[in-house]
């Protein structure tokens, strides 16, 4: 049973955001807590780009951005997973840098200090040598850089379909198990 931290960053891209977290309430039985931190800009995306504000639907516990009493702002808690789903170039940086200036960059440096598994899902594009410098910073530190790049291997007919592709194969290096197309044949 996994505890989970899903930060939600303000670049576009909200969709994997949903796709994420509607995966994670399909499979209560893989983790034990979840909790949600949105920055403003997030919901704000979420609103603009899916025409609602359903994030709070979901079976999970939100934080607000400044919330420092959450559980996950110190490693005690024992939080196992980070995702960040979409994370923008600012907010990676932040990380990169060390920078704990809200519940989301606190949480990601406390995932890194407790060597922890941290993975950002970068979706802006294209890079800018800074932006590489510091998803090497991140890697070097142990997170992992997963950028929203989808596959077409499974030939996705829907957007949904073609950010689960993206999800799924957060969701695998985050080590839930996944029913999900794999090279080879192997799932559906």
């Amino acid at each position: 049973m996994k505890k989970l931290v899903l930060g939600i960053g303000g670049s576009s891209g909200a969709l994997y955001a949903k796709v994420l977290m509607d995966r994670l309430a399909g499979m209560p039985d893989q983790w034990s807590a979840v909790g949600v931190v949105m920055s403003p800009n997030a919901e704000y995306n979420w609103e603009f780009e899916l025409g609602n504000r359903d994030f709070r639907q979901y079976p999970f516990q939100f934080y607000a951005p400044g919330d420092f009493m959450a559980p996950f702002a110190s490693g005690s808690a024992r939080y196992d997973t980070m995702i960040v789903c979409p994370c923008s170039m600012g907010l990676l940086g932040r990380i990169a840098s060390g920078v704990s200036t809200d519940l989301t960059t606190r949480a990601a440096d406390v995932m890194l200090k407790e060597r922890r598994r941290l993975i950002l899902v970068p979706r802006d594009t294209p890079f800018s040598l800074i932006h590489l410098q510091n998803m090497t910073l991140i890697t070097q530190a142990g997170g992992i850089i997963c950028p929203a790049i989808p596959s077409f291997y499974s030939r996705p007919q829907t957007l949904e379909a073609v950010a689960g592709t993206v999800v799924d194969r957060i969701l695998d290096l985050a080590g839930f198990e996944v029913q999900t197309y794999r090279w080879g044949g192997e799932g559906d």
